[in-house]
C-alpha cells in the first residue's frame, strides 16, 4: 500500500490578523491553528509531514525545536510537529507554486494529501477516508467537497452533465466565476488526495488565467482530467470542515465550533457540563466520567481531571493534574497536583509545584507554592504556605504564614505530622516543626520546635488600668 505524505499549506502572510504573532501560531483551545491539521495528519496514518512556508519564516522561527530548512537554515519545530519537513515558498504566486516548493519532498509513489494551514477543523477521519477512497477509485486526484446553505467565498465544483468533476470556479476576485457557478452550493474545501506521480507531472502544466495572476492547486485536476486521468470527489458530510481562519472575527467562530465539540466528547464520556456557554476547556484537556463542571471554568493546558470530580464554578486549571472526587471552588490552580479527595477553595491559589494529598484541605484564601500538604491536612484559612513539607493529618491555623524567603534565598520549612498550628502563626525558615507539636497563637516561631512541644514566641499581655480615664476620656 502507497506511503501517505501530507502536505499543509502554511505561506500565507495572515496580515487581517493584524498581529505580531504568525496566523497560524495564534491559539485555539491549546493548540496553535498549525498543530491542528498536524495532529489529524499524524492520527491518519501519515508517513509523511511537509509544512510550506513563506519566505520569512516568521511561522517557522516562532516555534521550537530544530529543522533544517530548505535554504538550509536552522529553524524550529515544538513537539507535535517533530519529524515534519519544511519546504520555502520564495514568492506568494498560489496554491500550485506553494506545491510546487513541496516538491523535491513528495515521493512519486506516494498517495498526497492536501491541506490548508489555516482550516484547522478536518479530522483524522475524514482524512482517512479520503485516503481510502482515493485508493479504491484508482482516480489520479481526489477532491472533498461540502454543500454549503451559502457558498460565499468558496471555490465552486462544476460538474459535467453525468456529474463527473469538471473544474472549480474560484470566487476570490470579480471574474472569476459566472453568476451561474455562483449559484452552485458545492464547494472546494482545499483537501486533496493525488498520485504523487501524477500530482508532480502536473503541476508545470497549471497556469495563471484568473483574476488574480495565480496558480491554483485545483487547475491541476483539470491537467489531469483533459489527459484523460480520472478526477474523483468525496463530499464531507461535516460541513464545518471549510471554516477557516483569515482574521480574528474567524478565528472566534472556529473557535466556538471547535469548543462546542470538545464539550460534546466529554458530555458523551459522562461528564457533566452545567453551562457549556461559559466553560472552556481546552483540546488537551482530559476528565473523569461523573465528574461535574460548574459556570464559569476553565480548564487548560494539559490540565487532568479525576472521576467524581466538581470543578467550579468560576475556577481556572492550567496544566493541573486532580484525582478522583476532588472539589475545587472558585479557585485559581496552576502546574500543581490534587490527590484523590482533596479540596480547594474558595478563593485559593495553587502555584507551581504544590501537592495536595489524598483528603488534604486548602480552604479559603489561601495560597500554596512548592509545597506538600500531607494526606488528611488542613489549611482552612487567609494562609501562605510556601516551599514547605507538611505532614499528615496537621491542622494550620487561620493566618499562617512560611517566611520562607530571608531577601537573598529561598528556604524550606518542615511541619511533621499532627501538628496543631494555632491562628496568626509565622514559621520563619529554615524550620522544623515536630511531629505531634503545637504553636500558640499569634507565635513567630524562629527555631526548631521539638515533637510534642508548645512553641509559645510572643510578649506576654500587659494591660494598663485606667488608660481611657489618664488620656482624658470620656
Amino acid at each position: 500500500m502507497p506511503a501517505i505524505t501530507v502536505v499543509i499549506l502554511a505561506a500565507g502572510r495572515g496580515t487581517r490578523m493584524r498581529s505580531a504573532t504568525p496566523k497560524l501560531s495564534h491559539d485555539l483551545c491549546g493548540r496553535p491553528l498549525l498543530a491542528w491539521p498536524l495532529v489529524a495528519a499524524r492520527a491518519a496514518g501519515a508517513n509523511r509531514l511537509v509544512l510550506v512556508v513563506g519566505p520569512d519564516d516568521r511561522l517557522a522561527n516562532g516555534l521550537s525545536g530544530e529543522l533544517a530548512a530548505g535554504s538550509g537554515a536552522a529553524v524550529t519545530v515544538p513537539a507535535w510537529a517533530e519529524g515534519v519537513d519544511l519546504a520555502v515558498q520564495a514568492q506568494p504566486l498560489g496554491t500550485a507554486d506553494a506545491m510546487a516548493a513541496a516538491a523535491r519532498l513528495i515521493d512519486r509513489d506516494d498517495v498526497v494529501i492536501v491541506l490548508a494551514g489555516d482550516v484547522p477543523l478536518v479530522g483524522a477521519e475524514l482524512l482517512s477516508s479520503l485516503a481510502e477512497t482515493h485508493r479504491a477509485s484508482d482516480a489520479a486526484a481526489t477532491m472533498v467537497t461540502a454543500v454549503l446553505e451559502d457558498p460565499s467565498g468558496y471555490g465552486r465544483v462544476v460538474r459535467d452533465g453525468d456529474g463527473a468533476f469538471r473544474r472549480v470556479a474560484e470566487t476570490k476576485v470579480a471574474g472569476d466565476a459566472s453568476s451561474a457557478e455562483l449559484a452552485i452550493a458545492e464547494v472546494n474545501t482545499g483537501i486533496y488526495a493525488f498520485d504523487g506521480a501524477a500530482l508532480l507531472d502536473s503541476l508545470a502544466s497549471v497556469g495563471v488565467d484568473n483574476a488574480q495572476g495565480e496558480r491554483y492547486l485545483p487547475d491541476v485536476l483539470v491537467v489531469l482530467r483533459e489527459q484523460g486521468a480520472r478526477v474523483a470527489t468525496l463530499t464531507a458530510a461535516d460541513a464545518a470542515i471549510v471554516l477557516g481562519v483569515n482574521d480574528r472575527v474567524d478565528l472566534a467562530a472556529v473557535r466556538a465550533e471547535a469548543q462546542r465539540r470538545i464539550h460534546e466528547r466529554h458530555m458523551l464520556a459522562g461528564v457533566t457540563i452545567v453551562q457549556p456557554s461559559t466553560t472552556s476547556i481546552d483540546v488537551g484537556v482530559e476528565i473523569g466520567s461523573d465528574s461535574v463542571i460548574e459556570p464559569c471554568t476553565q480548564l487548560l493546558g494539559s490540565t487532568t481531571v479525576g472521576a467524581g470530580a466538581i470543578i467550579g464554578p468560576h475556577s481556572t486549571l492550567i496544566d493541573a493534574r486532580l484525582g478522583d472526587r476532588v472539589s475545587v471552588v472558585h479557585s485559581h490552580l496552576v502546574r500543581c497536583e490534587v490527590r484523590d479527595g482533596a479540596s480547594v477553595g474558595p478563593f485559593a491559589h495553587l502555584r507551581p509545584g504544590a501537592l495536595l494529598r489524598e483528603g488534604s484541605k486548602v480552604g479559603t484564601f489561601v495560597e500554596v507554592k512548592n509545597s506538600d500538604i500531607g494526606a488528611g491536612s488542613k489549611v482552612p484559612h487567609l494562609s501562605y504556605i510556601g516551599d514547605t513539607d507538611l505532614g499528615e493529618h496537621s491542622n494550620l491555623g487561620a493566618g499562617s504564614i512560611t517566611a520562607n524567603y530571608d531577601g537573598t534565598a529561598k528556604h524550606r520549612t518542615t511541619i511533621g505530622a499532627r501538628v496543631h498550628g494555632g491562628v496568626d502563626t509565622s514559621f520563619v525558615a529554615p524550620v522544623t516543626i515536630g511531629d505531634d507539636a503545637w504553636t500558640a497563637a499569634g507565635t513567630v516561631v524562629t527555631s526548631d520546635v521539638p515533637p510534642g512541644a508548645l512553641a509559645v514566641a510572643r510578649t506576654r499581655q500587659r494591660n494598663v488600668e485606667r488608660y481611657d480615664e489618664r488620656r482624658g476620656g470620656g
